[in-house]
């Protein structure tokens, strides 16, 4: 659905793999030309790339595949597999996809914009933009600070904890409200009080797109327009509020909506479901452009990029951190990556950057809750792209 896997749980379908769904061998493109380009695409790195996801397509269970990398040199497309099961058409270098809780790194860059104008306090409550909304069951907006819903540190329960997804799966073009699923979380107890711990919540965000709303006068996806996408050129990237369809390119998503069902096409949906969470629609290179401008200072000023980067743990073993919108990631060369993951019904995703100036976005159309192996397969072959010829540099 919307979320990251570590927020989906026992909330995520019974997603498992399929074996050979129309995979082939991965197939590349260069997006840049040039003799070092050409010889890059030839190390064994690239390599280990098309093995990858090759896999997430034959062992792994996803129809199809896409990763995008970039560094200073240039950039390279790889894709494996099918964008459609039915007529085996393969998977486009440009294609656009639902990216999920990616969403959240750009709603986040606009609400630490606006601290930065002095126009939200990342420290205020919450109560101060949305008074009354946040109560009930224990969660009070008084004791909530933004930064907390932006960082998962304010016990807020995440609406998708307490919906069927065998539901959405059933009626995908079904309209939900922000307001709405927001209402349904705060019907329950708080997770933990504000501060005390960390879990991934879905509903932080939605509040936090109705702060933007009521700071700026304008709809969340307005103000990343304006403020992200017009000024970067993402021209492939989109916040298509409750339109099912992603223009453009694009392979179709697939959910398995039981342990011997069929794969199930979800390609129309209505996103609202995702909202500020998670209804962005973008591809592999404007990802990879975004989070490059972010991450080496072209979107924040400096004292607004520290608070985004400022991390804490999220309890697992593997070193992964979060900021606020914004996770980190110690890299196996060396240094840290630093990016987010996504699931919408239909697609996973990933991205991550290096500040020296490498990026890879990743994207498989099976999900969301697919099968551990995908999701590891995804982390390596990130964690492969930006390791590429070298280390990698925090």
């Amino acid at each position: 659905m919307i979320g990251h896997r570590h927020a989906l749980g026992a909330a995520a379908l019974a997603l498992t793999v399929v074996i050979g769904v129309g995979a082939g061998a991965a197939t590349a493109y260069d997006t840049a030309s040039g003799d070092s380009v050409r010889a890059a695409a030839r190390t064994s790195d690239h390599a280990r790339l098309r093995a990858i996801l090759h896999r997430l397509t034959t062992v792994d269970g996803s129809p199809g595949a896409l990763i995008e990398t970039r560094d200073r040199r240039g950039g390279m497309v790889l894709t494996s597999g099918v964008a459609n099961i039915r007529s085996g058409v393969p998977v486009r270098a440009d294609s656009r996809f639902r990216i999920g809780s990616m969403t959240k790194t750009f709603v986040a860059t606009v609400v630490l914009q606006l601290a930065g104008e002095r126009r939200v306090a990342l420290d205020a409550p919450v109560e101060r933009y949305l008074p009354g909304v946040v109560r009930g069951q224990g969660n009070d907006g008084r004791r909530i600070t933004v930064r907390q819903l932006l960082q998962h540190t304010s016990g807020v329960p995440d609406f998708l904890a307490h919906l069927r997804p065998q539901d959405i799966v059933a009626d995908p073009l079904a309209h939900h409200d922000a307001r709405d699923l927001v209402d349904l979380a705060l019907a329950h107890r708080p997770d933990f009080e504000p501060g005390t711990g960390w879990r991934y919540s879905n509903t932080g965000y939605l509040l936090v797109g109705m702060i933007i709303e009521r700071v700026t006068g304008r709809g969340y996806g307005e103000e990343i327009r304006r403020r992200v996408i017009e000024p970067l050129g993402l021209h492939a990237t989109s916040v298509p509020g409750t339109d099912p369809r992603i223009p453009g390119p694009h392979p179709r998503g697939y959910v398995r909506p039981g342990a011997d069902a069929p794969l199930k096409d979800i390609t129309a949906v209505n996103p609202a479901i995702g909202g500020a969470a998670g209804e962005m629609i973008s591809n592999g290179n404007d990802l990879n452009r975004f989070l490059d401008a972010l991450i080496r200072g072209g979107l924040l000023r400096p004292a607004q990029l520290r608070e985004m980067q400022r991390t804490r743990p999220t309890g697992g073993d593997d070193g992964r951190r979060y900021g606020l919108g914004l996770e980190s990631r110690p890299l196996p060369c060396g240094g840290v990556l630093w990016g987010h993951t996504g699931d919408f019904l239909g697609y996973e995703t990933a991205g991550g950057a290096t500040s020296d100036g490498r990026q890879a976005s990743i994207m498989v159309n099976l999900g969301p809750g697919g099968p551990d192996a995908q999701s590891d397969d995804m982390r390596a072959a990130l964690e492969t792209a930006l390791c590429a010829d070298g280390p990698g540099h925090s």
